[in-house]
């Protein structure tokens, strides 16, 4: 009896663990967002601290582009800058003079203005001197108007090397090659030393710390699957059987498209077949382009 339990245990086991094939819902391949970082200037590559397989940070320095001449241009830049400013006046210098003439003409029209009181000066010279001040006055006006003018026109001349010089910092910030989201390493595209272009790839990364297996399901399979809704993915573990992950319905496509030829569905049958996405986490094992199944 013992071994006739024995047995039946033995044979449930094998049940269990035996493949599966043909008993699926859906089947497709795995994915990620794979992101293509290029070069953004023109130059000599002179680092790149990638290698394939490694993880990268978001942010992460991983290397430069020669931005010698672009360093050298706005240094050029900003000497025509400064040398341009240097012709600015100095208006507290060239008022100096008025404010003296002034000073001189504001003690002559009180001394007159005393005289005046004392009625040993006539109204005339009276009215002499405050004309002798007033004049003064607004020819200093008139003087410092026209050197702020000349003061800013100066200043108006170096916006558009200001500006050229913000082009040039803008450029110089894109020869740094900073990585733009974590995730791993897939290739590497250029080689230091290298001269790359604009638009030149130079290393392919990728978030493959989850992964979505895109799959394909019928028509009448439609209605018995949600966004968010729980799935059972199965991927083969190489010996014959398979590995089991618990996975996410991240999308469903709004319209059919034809069988792809290397998708086998539940009703193999059917023409036209809806693609869904499944969010897997991943451990380790799973692989970008790796065939999955999933159970509903």
């Amino acid at each position: 009896m013992k071994s006739l339990i024995n047995l039946l245990v033995i044979a449930l086991l094998l049940i269990s663990c035996q493949d599966t094939n043909g008993t699926f819902d859906a089947s497709g391949t795995f994915e990620a967002v794979e992101v293509i970082v290029s070069s953004e200037v023109t130059g000599t590559l002179e680092a790149l601290k990638v290698e394939e397989g490694s993880v990268a940070q978001k942010g992460q320095p991983l290397g430069w582009i020669d931005s010698t001449q672009l360093y050298l241009k706005k240094k050029q830049l900003l000497a025509q800058i400064d040398a341009i400013l240097s012709r600015r006046p100095d208006i507290a210098t060239q008022l100096a003079s008025y404010r003296v003439q002034l000073e001189t003409a504001e003690r002559e029209r009180k001394r007159v203005e005393n005289l005046f009181k004392a009625e040993a000066a006539t109204q005339k010279q009276l009215d002499d001197a405050n004309a002798q001040a007033d004049v003064i006055r607004r020819q200093m006006v008139a003087h410092r108007s026209s050197l702020d003018v000349s003061s800013q026109s100066l200043v108006s001349e170096t916006l558009p090397l200001s500006a050229q010089v913000e082009q040039l910092d803008d450029q110089i910030r894109r020869c740094r090659i900073v990585n733009p989201m974590e995730g791993t390493i897939l290739a590497q595209y250029a080689e230091v030393h290298e001269l790359v272009t604009v638009g030149m790839p130079l290393y392919k990364i990728a978030d493959i710390s989850a992964l979505e297996l895109r799959a394909y399901i019928t028509g009448t399979q439609l209605p018995g699957i949600k966004l968010n809704q729980q799935v059972n993915v199965f991927v083969d573990d190489g010996t014959g059987g398979y590995t089991e992950y618990p996975g996410t319905v991240t999308w469903i496509s709004s319209k059919a498209e034809f069988t792809p030829k290397t998708i086998q569905t539940k009703e193999e049958r059917a023409d036209l077949v809806y693609a869904i996405k499944v969010k897997v986490k991943n451990e380790g094992y799973l692989k970008i382009g790796m065939y999955g199944e999933v159970k509903i």
